[in-house]
Order: C-alpha cells, then structure tokens, then sequence
C-alpha cells in the first residue's frame, strides 16, 4: 500500500498528462466575446501585420523586427525578457503557476516580392512570403487580449517571439534557453492558403515532417564538348545522381509510409555550350514523417551520392545543414482542447481534423518535443483577397480579415489550459 505522501507525489507528476482532459473552467460564453474583442483590434492587427511586412529580416538577424515588436509590447505594458536566442523575445502575462505559452516566428525569406501594395517589402530580395508577419501580429492580439484580463489569469501566459524558423532551429535554440521550464503545453498557428478561410485544422500526432537540406558539388574533368572523351562529365554523373535518388522513395519507402527526396538546384556555373564544366552543384531537401525512416534515408542519400559520382569517375563533397529539424508531433489531449476553443469561437462546421500530415517542415517541432503542443492551421484560402499563391512564393498574400480568429484562438487556448489545469490541481488537492 502506497504511502500518503507516495501518492501525492504521483497524483501531481501525472498531472500535466490529465488537466488536458478536464473540462475548462473558461466559460465557453467567453469565447464569443474575445472573437468580438478581436474583430474590434483588426484595425491594430492590420497595422502591425503591414509595418512587420515591409521590414523582412532573415534568421537570427531581426534588429528592426525584433525593435518594433518590444516597442509594441511596451505599449500594452508587458513585461519581457529580451533578448532570447540572440534576438528573441520572452515575454509573460499574468504571474505564478501554471504557464502556458503561445509562441510566433519572426523571420522571412530570401525571395524578392512580386506583389505590388503599398507595403510592399523595403528590404530588397527579402520577403514575408510564408505568413510569419501574420503570426506575429495575431499574437500581439492575443496578447492584447489576455492583458486585460490578466487580473483574473490563474497562471502565466508566455508568449515566445522566436527567430530564425526558416532554416535556423530558432525553435531548438529557444528550448535550450529555458524558454518552456515550467510550462505546461504550447501553442502555436500557421497560416495556410491551401485551406478555406476562416477554416481551423489540426490533428493527433504527426502533422509535419522531419526535414533537412543538402548541397553537393560533384567535380571530374572539363573540357572541349566536341572531344568529351577526354573529359570526365560531371553533369553526366550528376545526373545519375538525380535518377538514382527517386527510387530512395519509389523502392525503399514503404507504400504505407511518406519520404520526399528533391533535387532543387542543379548549376554548372558559367560557360558556353561547347564547354564541359570541371563541376556541377546541386541542392535539395529530405523529407520523412519518421525520425527511424528519415535517418536511413539520410544515410543512404549520402551512400548513393557518393557512390553514383564515383562509378562515373567524379568525386562528391555533400553537406548537410547544421541542424535537421524532427517531426512536428501534437499532443492528442492538446489538439482537443484546441478542437474545443475552435468550436466555441467559430463552430464545429469551421474545425476541420487533418486526414493526413503534410510534408512541409517546423522547428516548432524542437517546443513540441519538450513539452505537450498542438500545431494549429488557419485557413486563408480567398480569392477576394487574392490569397490564392502557396507560402514561399514571390506572390504569396494574406488575407487579413482572418487575423482575428487567429488571435481569439490563442488567447482561447491559453485560458482554457490555465483554468484546467487550476480546476485540476484544486480538485486532487481537495481529494488529498
């Protein structure tokens, strides 16, 4: 027979994996009225959504970004930590325990902006073509929402600003700064235009894939193209490569799994067309929904590359980047509570369970991993709005009109998983 104190002790280790489970102390009546509170901030969402969008900076190097955002939470009198993985910010809402965070990227792409609107991107050859200047100005929303009832929070909402998600594990850097000690659960939206507007989706598990990047340049010999035995081609051996990669996936992925192997980049450099490079560099990127799967196929791209440009007499110098990003996987009692607030805000016809993950990559998976997460889409798919173009894309546009869900999600979510937490942690007490 356990011990009084015994069981106490397991009661309140288990009692992160079971507040999920409880039913939210937050009115379900509230949530109508924080989706009208943040309808009312859409004028202020817009704002900061168009300023972040002509400002674009890349990874870890975000000044202005970085500047404006703590301007902004000065302003609603939020207290942060700056700065958090070299330009990150911290910053928390209410005091004491439980915490709950939301978090948002901050960086952009290295894509040049194709579309023609008065904020158009003044950094040239840089460009929010993936959303992330929506996610920041939705969480200032939610954090305008939960200032003001911080007086009644039974916890800490904290609200991470991270860089670096595009290529630079700003999520894993966050982790290792101890960003998530303490916290309960994490949250965070990704815009998606291949979704209806005003659609919300998630699922169990797996929603996105592990990824990493490779470059190689494959070297033999140039020479005069009329006299190509005298060469050893490299764009012939490069080739082979591309062809011998496909069946990584065609042969040695099982039907019932998912692996993506693409060759991007394909360069001889300059030169004529009666000239055979000395060298061709390529790039690409693997995809995996398994960590197991996605290490094998890793292995055996290296194995293939290597031995391809040999038999054809060349040699390969491939790299990978300095940190593969792991799978994105929610937690199933998290993407409950998010299915939850979703229909309180909006309706279960507008919530909407992933039949499958996508391929598309996440360091939001490195927070996932250190605590329970849920990864939520938001739909943005509008012709109207001329939101219509993939994320990543010189064309990409958001529609703006859907930034208040997004902020009223948030800030549903948190006070959900703060007052079930609270109802929780009083209820074992009470049985203790």
């Amino acid at each position: 027979m356990p011990s009084t104190y015994q069981m106490c002790s397991v009661l309140l280790t288990a009692l992160p994996l079971v507040v999920l489970l409880s039913t939210p102390c937050h009115s379900a009546s509230a949530a109508p009225d924080l989706l009208r509170e943040a309808q009312d901030l859409l004028p202020y969402l817009r704002e900061v959504r168009r300023h972040l969008h002509t400002i674009p900076e890349l990874l870890y190097d975000l000044p202005k970004t970085s500047e404006y955002l703590r301007n902004q939470l000065d302003k609603l009198g939020i207290a942060y930590k700056h700065p958090v993985a070299e330009t990150g910010i911290l910053a928390t809402i209410g005091k004491g325990t439980p915490k709950f965070a939301l978090r948002t990227d901050m960086d952009a792409l290295p894509i040049e902006e194709d579309v023609d609107v008065p904020y158009k991107s003044t950094h040239p050859g840089k460009m929010h073509a993936c959303g992330h200047d929506t996610h920041m100005a939705m969480l200032l929303g939610a954090a305008t929402l939960l200032k003001a009832r911080e007086a009644e929070l039974p916890g800490t909402v904290v609200l991470l600003f991270q860089p670096a998600e595009e290529g630079g594990a700003g999520g894993k850097r966050f982790v290792e700064a101890g960003a998530l000690h303490g916290v309960l659960g994490v949250h965070g939206i990704h815009v998606w235009p291949g979704i209806p507007a005003g659609i919300i989706t998630s699922r169990d598990n797996t929603i996105m894939a592990a990824a990493d990047r490779f470059w190689v340049n494959i070297t033999g010999r140039g020479g005069h193209a009329a006299m190509p035995h005298l060469s050893i081609d490299p764009v012939v051996a490069a080739s082979q490569v591309v062809v011998a990669l496909q069946p990584l996936v065609s042969r040695e992925t099982s039907p019932t799994d998912s692996a993506v192997v693409s060759v991007s980049e394909f360069n001889t450099g300059p030169g004529a067309s009666n000239v055979i490079s000395d060298s061709v560099s390529m790039s690409g990127t693997l995809r995996a929904i398994t960590t197991s799967h996605f290490e094998r196929m890793r292995d055996r791209i290296t194995e293939v590359i290597e031995g391809t440009a040999r038999l054809h007499g060349c040699t390969a110098d491939l790299k990978w980047s300095e940190q593969a990003y792991i799978p994105t996987i929610n937690d199933g009692r998290m993407v409950a509570m998010v299915e939850a607030a979703a229909q309180k805000l909006v309706g279960a016809a507008r919530w909407q369970r992933m039949a499958e993950p996508t391929m598309a990559a996440e360091d939001f998976g490195f927070l996932a991993d250190a605590v329970p997460g849920a990864f939520t889409f938001l739909g943005i798919q509008n012709e109207k709005a001329g939101s219509v173009h993939g994320l990543h894309t010189a064309r990409f546009q958001m529609d703006e009109a859907q930034m208040p869900l997004g902020a009223a999600l948030h800030a549903t979510v948190a006070l959900d998983a703060l007052s079930s937490h609270s109802a929780a942690s009083k209820a074992t007490k009470e049985e203790l």
